[in-house]
């Protein structure tokens, strides 16, 4: 099979994670998720839990307001992890097959001749279920979750990817995780990339 890169963006709930990595488990390629945080550390000297807040938190983190009492500046910060993970990135991409969740990959994958980006997303109350029942939240915090991660993704993408207006853009695949499950999912996506780049 021809060299590929997979990029999963999901919504919160949506189960995008595990089923990015039982697509790595199916079809034996790296799957880079968290892996791209510690990186992104190590290269700005920072703690790992810094960069996992800030990477897509529009808000100012009070860790770096105390660093910088007069303004380092959010965008700033937030453009330099950008920079950092979007390197990264691409180095992963270069060398092998890979699969990338999340952080804005599939702008830096549509250079790649090889490419498939997939969106996966489930409706809201499926979501909330998979938060209580999977990620062990009370109500009250799911709810939470779902509305603010979705709006602080939302932002992200509309900050670093030219013409964003849905995260349904830019996606050769939109699939609901709630009608085929972690594993009916990551069949599906399996086949496409077997007939795709076989």
């Amino acid at each position: 099979m021809q060299k590929y890169v997979i990029t999963i963006s999901r919504q919160f709930g949506s189960l995008g994670r595990p089923i990015a990595q039982k697509l790595s488990e199916r079809l034996g390629v790296e799957y880079l998720d968290r892996d791209i945080v510690e990186e992104t550390a190590k290269r700005m000297n920072l703690p790992v839990s810094i960069i996992s807040d800030e990477e897509e938190n529009l808000k100012v983190n009070k860790f770096f307001k105390s660093l910088y009492p007069l303004g380092l500046g959010l965008p700033s910060l937030k453009n330099e992890i950008f920079n950092v993970q979007k390197n990264i990135i691409l180095d992963l991409i270069k060398k092998d097959s890979c699969i990338i969740v999340g952080r804005c990959a599939e702008l830096f994958a549509k250079n790649e001749k090889n490419h498939l980006n997939v969106y996966i997303y489930a409706p809201y109350e499926k979501r909330l279920e998979n938060c209580i029942k999977r990620l062990d939240m009370n109500e009250k915090t799911a709810r939470t979750m779902i509305k603010e991660v979705d709006l602080s993704r939302m932002n992200y993408h509309k900050l670093y990817v030219p013409g964003y207006t849905s995260p349904f853009d830019n996606r050769d695949l939109c699939l609901d995780s709630s009608a085929f499950g972690i594993e009916g999912t990551a069949e599906i996506i399996e086949n496409i990339v077997k007939m795709r780049f076989k």
